[in-house]
C-alpha cells in the first residue's frame, strides 16, 4: 500500500495541474481558486520563493523536484513551493511572513485536502486485512437427489427409501496463503459444510461413497463445524529444489506436477483424482514431501503422508508406525505448454480411508490391514486457444495388495485397477462458460487372493455444463451415473444403478 506522504505528493501534484491555466481563464472567467493568473517571474512572489529555495533547498513535493528556469507559474505552484520551505526554515523574515499572506487561501486548501487524505489513508491502513496475506473464499450450494433402478428391488426400495429425497447443503472454504520472503507461502485452509455422512448421497453415504462430491464436507460427523482442513509450509530451498511440510496435509499436495487439467469444474470427487484414487490416495495427515524442477520441464517429488501422524499410541498413530495409515509416494513427472505426463508410485498402509473411492467389495478388502502398492499413469494436453477441440485428460492405475494375516481370505482383494479419461471444451456458448464430461472405472477387484477373477467392474459417467454468471459467480448444473455401484456385492443376476442430479452454485470472493 503507498504511504501517506507518497499519496500526498500524488494529491499534490494533481493540484498544481489544476493551476494551470485553462481555456475559460484565457477568456477572462475566472470562476475557481485555480484559475488565478500566473506568478510571473517579475513578481515580488516569485523572486522571494526563488530566495527560500536558492537558500534552504526546498522543492520537494513539486514536479520532478525543480524549479523551471525563469517560465510563470500558478499561485498552487508557488503555494506548494512555499509549503515545502515552511518545515526547513530556521526564522521567520518579513518576506516569508508576506508570502504566507499572499497565499493563505491556497495553502489552507492544499492542507486541508491532504489532512483529508491521511484521514482516509489511515481508516485504510486500520481495516486491511493483511499486507503479507491473501484472503480467498469459495462457497458453493448444491440442490440435488439421486434415483436407484435396477432389478435387485431390495436394494432399490432400499436406497429410495434412505436415501432418495431432494436435499439443499453448502460447502465454504477460506483460504489463507502468507508469505514471509516472497517466494515461500503458508496456507491455511479452513473449511465447514453440512452434509450429512450417514444419509446424504453426495458424501460419504449411499450404496457407495462413489457418488461423494468434491465440494461435500462434513467435520468429523458435525454440521455446520469450522474445522482447519489443511495447514502446512511450502518454500524453495535453491537449486530447483522446494520442500513442504505440514500438520494437515492432502496427499496430493505432495507433488511438483498434476497430471490432469480436468475439471475445470467439479462434480464427482473421484474424477479429480486423474484415474487414479489408490496412487492418489488423496489421505489427509500429517506429511512432507521434497520435490525437484527442471528448467527443462522434468520433474522429480518424494513425500510422505501420516493420516494417524498427530496420535501419539503406536499402536494406532504415529509417524512412520504400524498405526499411522501412512502413504510414501513417488512420482516423476514432464511438464511442456500444452500437455503434461506423469508416473507415480504409491506405497499404502492399508485400513479405514485407504482407496476412498471404490467398490464396495474393494473396500472391504483394503480395509483388512496389510499394503498396496499402487503404480499410475497419467497425463492431458490441452488446444493453445477455445474452440471445438477439447482438453483431453487420462489416468490409470494397476493395484497389488498383500495382507498381515497368516491365511488371508480368498475372498480378498489381490489385484485392482482404475482409469479415467475427461475432456472439456472452453467458452462453449458464451465466453467463460466450460462444458465438460468424464467416464471411467473406479477402483475395481480384477483378482482375488483365490486366484478368481470377480465381477466387480463398475463404469461411471458424468457430464456438467458451467455457467459464468460473472466473475464471480457460477452456475453449474450436472449429471452423474454409476452402472454398478455395489460391484460385486451385487448379487448374481441381478442388476443396480444410480442415476444423480444436481444444480451447484459457486460464490467466490
Amino acid at each position: 500500500m503507498p504511504t501517506t506522504q507518497q499519496l500526498s505528493s500524488v494529491l499534490l501534484g494533481g493540484l498544481l495541474a489544476l493551476g494551470q491555466p485553462s481555456p475559460a481563464a484565457e477568456q477572462g472567467q475566472v470562476s475557481t481558486i485555480s484559475q488565478f493568473s500566473d506568478v510571473q517571474p517579475s513578481d515580488w512572489a516569485y523572486q522571494a520563493l526563488s530566495n527560500l529555495i536558492e537558500r534552504y533547498g526546498c522543492v520537494a513535493g513539486y514536479p520532478n523536484g525543480n524549479v523551471v528556469g525563469n517560465q510563470a507559474i500558478s499561485r498552487y505552484e508557488a503555494a506548494a513551493l512555499l509549503n515545502a520551505c515552511l518545515d526547513r526554515v530556521t526564522e521567520v523574515t518579513d518576506a516569508l511572513k508576506r508570502l504566507s499572506q499572499e497565499f493563505a487561501r491556497e495553502l489552507a486548501v492544499l492542507r486541508g485536502r491532504v489532512d483529508a487524505l491521511d484521514a482516509k489513508v489511515g481508516v485504510l491502513e486500520a481495516l486491511q486485512f493483511s499486507t503479507t496475506t491473501k484472503l480467498r473464499g469459495e462457497v458453493n450450494f448444491v440442490l440435488g437427489g439421486n434415483h436407484f433402478g435396477g432389478s435387485d428391488s431390495a436394494m432399490v426400495q432400499d436406497s429410495r427409501g434412505r436415501f432418495g429425497a431432494t436435499t439443499f447443503n453448502y460447502d465454504l472454504r477460506l483460504n489463507l496463503e502468507t508469505s514471509f520472503t516472497g517466494e515461500d507461502t503458508l496456507h491455511l485452509k479452513l473449511r465447514t459444510g453440512d452434509f450429512d455422512e450417514s444419509s446424504n448421497s453426495f458424501y460419504g453415504a449411499g450404496p457407495s461413497a462413489l457418488s461423494t462430491l468434491e465440494v461435500a464436507f462434513l467435520e468429523e460427523g458435525r454440521p455446520n463445524d469450522l474445522a482447519v482442513y489443511k495447514l502446512y509450509y511450502q518454500t524453495p530451498v535453491g537449486g530447483g529444489f522446494t520442500t513442504l511440510v505440514g500438520a494437515r496435509v492432502e496427499q496430493t499436495d505432495l507433488f511438483a506436477l498434476w497430471p490432469s487439467v480436468y475439471p475445470e469444474t467439479t462434480v464427482l470427487d473421484w474424477f479429480t483424482l486423474s484415474g487414479s484414487p489408490t496412487a492418489y490416495d488423496n489421505e489427509l495427515g500429517t506429511g512432507a514431501s521434497l520435490w525437484w524442477e527442471s528448467p527443462g520441464g522434468f520433474s522429480l517429488s518424494a513425500g510422505y503422508v501420516a493420516t494417524n501422524g498427530s496420535n501419539g499410541d503406536p499402536q494406532n498413530g504415529g509417524i512412520a508406525t504400524a498405526g499411522s495409515l501412512g502413504t510414501a509416494s513417488v512420482q516423476l513427472g514432464f511438464l511442456q505448454p500444452q500437455w503434461a505426463i506423469a508416473g507415480v508410485y504409491s506405497r499404502i498402509q492399508n485400513g479405514d480411508g485407504a482407496i476412498p473411492y471404490a467398490t464396495n467389495f474393494t473396500l472391504n478388502s483394503v480395509q483388512q490391514p496389510g499394503t498396496t502398492h499402487a503404480f499410475a499413469l497419467g497425463g492431458y494436453w490441452q488446444p493453445l486457444n477455445s474452440g471445438w477441440m477439447p482438453s483431453i485428460s487420462a489416468g490409470w492405475s494397476i493395484n497389488g495388495s498383500s495382507y498381515d494375516r497368516d491365511t488371508p481370505s480368498d475372498a480378498l482383494v489381490s489385484t485392482s485397477q482404475s482409469w479415467s479419461v475427461g475432456i472439456q471444451w472452453a467458452d462453449v456458448l458464451w465466453k467463460q462458460n466450460t462444458l465438460g464430461m468424464a467416464v471411467g472405472q473406479p477402483p475395481f477387484a480384477t483378482r482375488l487372493v483365490s486366484g478368481e477373477q470377480p465381477n466387480d467392474g463398475n463404469y461411471a459417467w458424468e457430464w456438467w455444463y458451467a455457467f459464468q454468471v460473472s466473475d464471480n459467480v457460477a452456475v453449474t448444473p450436472a449429471v452423474f451415473y454409476l452402472s454398478r455401484p455395489l460391484g460385486a456385492d451385487t448379487a448374481p443376476g441381478e442388476s443396480f444403478n444410480q442415476l444423480g442430479a444436481l444444480v451447484k452454485t459457486t460464490f467466490r470472493f
